[in-house]
């Protein structure tokens, strides 16, 4: 168990930093959306924590999407004035501030897929515009080791924390954006802001993905049992993600 999160994680980032070095932006930022570190958390509390309480911790993943494309709206606008670390800070106090109350009064999944829905709905008018142009550079293997170390540490921590703060704290640790920090800082750094508000931006069509993973835990668990729920979760955010992509294509 420890060996799989210590890789499964880091193997979704390091394909991600690979897709954004090819394809661009657009490309990682879709990828960025698929829950790719929340799902095997979910995963991994299933299996250590059970059905029941990892039922209500997917029901608090799916409300705290909000949380976590508020935090990509922040980032996005801030990058555009200010370094990463500042940027970065600000995101992360909004992540905090737009997180507390589905943290504090958990909601049923009908609830919070109207939420996620809704925010993914409003979510791409209110970026900013990406104007600046960008170059192509070289990933070191420093940088891409620390993204992969960061990913690891967040799985680590947030199953580690499970029992001590509760399914709905838990659902929301479990959407803190590992992924977007890393990418975003890590883009931001190397290739300037208008990258990294492109990305930013273009993860939101893949939080439908993401969306549909949790909903799908939240609603199989208790009654179909890990094996099948996860099969059917995996497969219901594939399909998802290629649909959004193929909607991202056509309207491009």
């Amino acid at each position: 168990m420890l060996a799989l999160k210590l890789l499964l994680v880091p193997a979704f980032l390091a394909v991600i930093s690979f897709a954004a070095k090819r394809w661009g932006p657009n490309v990682a930022g879709w990828l960025a959306g698929f829950p790719s570190v929340t799902g095997p958390i979910l995963l991994f509390l299933a299996l250590e924590r059970g059905a029941g309480f990892t039922t209500q911790a997917a029901v608090g993943a799916l409300a705290a999407v909000f949380a976590a494309v508020a935090f990509g709206v922040a980032y996005a606008w801030c990058c555009t004035r200010l370094n990463w670390f500042w940027s970065w800070v600000c995101a992360i106090a909004v992540w905090a501030a737009t997180g507390l109350l589905p943290a504090l009064v958990p909601m049923p999944a009908i609830a919070a897929l109207m939420v996620a829905l809704l925010t993914l709905f409003i979510a791409p008018r209110v970026f900013p515009r990406a104007h600046a142009q960008w170059g192509s550079h070289a990933l070191p293997p420093t940088e891409l080791l620390l993204r992969m170390a960061a990913g690891a540490a967040m799985v680590l921590l947030v199953t580690a924390a499970a029992e001590a703060v509760g399914a709905a704290w838990t659902g929301l640790i479990a959407v803190f954006p590992v992924m977007l920090s890393v990418l975003a800082v890590f883009s931001h750094r190397a290739n300037g802001p208008g990258f990294a508000v492109a990305l930013l931006r273009s993860s939101v069509g893949g939080f439908y993905a993401f969306v549909a993973y949790c909903l799908s835990v939240a609603l199989l668990l208790e009654d179909w049992g890990i094996a099948v729920t996860f099969i059917v979760a995996v497969t219901a955010a594939v399909l998802v993600q290629g649909t959004a992509k193929a909607i991202m294509m056509r309207s491009a």
